[in-house]
């Protein structure tokens, strides 16, 4: 496996390298690059790790090109031998992780009687293994400095249900299981884990679902939202900002909906 960092990158000082560390995951696109972008905003250093060769280093070079800190790595987080090489790269370019936010996701739609052993097991290799594999690697540099956020990007899919996708449903679901298990297991020692839970959020998967008239228009969807619009990247961004500051020290096994009020979850 190749770690691709982004070829371009800030200049590296002390100011830099004391930098608190936040790693994305599935960070090239979509919600995970509008919460890279914010992190990077908010003064993190941040690593964007991508399935896709090269993605994830085109994020950072936008990242640095608007003044921020961002570096790229090509892992696939349902393989851990990758993921762990990933953290590696990113520890030795940056310096410990001290928050991690678990994004990268599939989230095909595949009838439940037709649905395959394979197809089931593809999806909850990367939503909810690959939340374990990168959760467990990035745990104890959180726990070493008695500092540490943890955030899973799950779904409103898990709260309310979804047709023809019970392979996605079943894995957000599991990573709001898993928050409160690491919530309770790792609170004493000052890491957090808390779920942010999206709804009807614009963004390239979505568009492309639209085009194939798999599931209605925004304008559509917007009529059944009581704020009137489908949700956007920076909206869920701005969620997982609070909840990796210090002020959020005392939140902790939660699950953060944010939705515009589409249902009570």
């Amino acid at each position: 496996m190749t770690i691709t960092e982004a070829p371009v990158s800030a200049p590296e000082s002390e100011s830099t390298r004391g930098r608190r560390v936040a790693v994305v995951t599935g960070a090239a696109g979509g919600i995970g690059l509008a919460i890279a972008e914010r992190l990077a905003h908010d003064g993190f250093a941040v690593a964007i790790i991508g399935r896709t060769p090269g993605t994830a280093a085109a994020a950072a070079e936008g990242i640095i090109a608007a003044g921020g800190d961002a570096r790229g790595y090509d892992a696939d987080v349902a393989d851990r031998d990758q993921v762990d090489a990933a953290l590696a790269a990113i520890r030795a370019d940056l310096g410990p992780i001290s928050v991690v936010v678990a994004n990268a996701a599939v989230a095909p739609q595949q009838s439940f009687l037709e649905m395959t052993l394979e197809q089931w097991n593809t999806v909850l290799g990367i939503n909810l293994t690959g939340t374990f594999n990168t959760v467990q690697a990035c745990l104890p540099d959180l726990i070493s400095a008695g500092w540490g956020r943890v955030v899973l990007i799950s779904s409103s899919s898990a709260q309310r249900g979804a047709p023809r996708m019970a392979h996605y449903a079943a894995s957000k679901g599991g990573q709001m299981a898993m928050t409160k298990a690491l919530a309770v297991e790792f609170g004493k020692q000052g890491v957090t884990v808390n779920t942010v839970a999206p709804s009807s959020v614009d963004t390239p998967s979505v568009a492309k679902k639209r085009a194939a008239g798999t599931i209605p228009s925004a304008d559509d969807m917007a009529k059944y939202i009581p704020v009137g619009r489908v949700g956007i990247g920076e909206d869920i961004a701005a969620a997982v900002s609070y909840l990796v500051s210090d002020e959020a020290g005392y939140v902790t096994g939660q699950t953060l909906s944010v939705n515009g009020g589409s249902f009570i979850g």
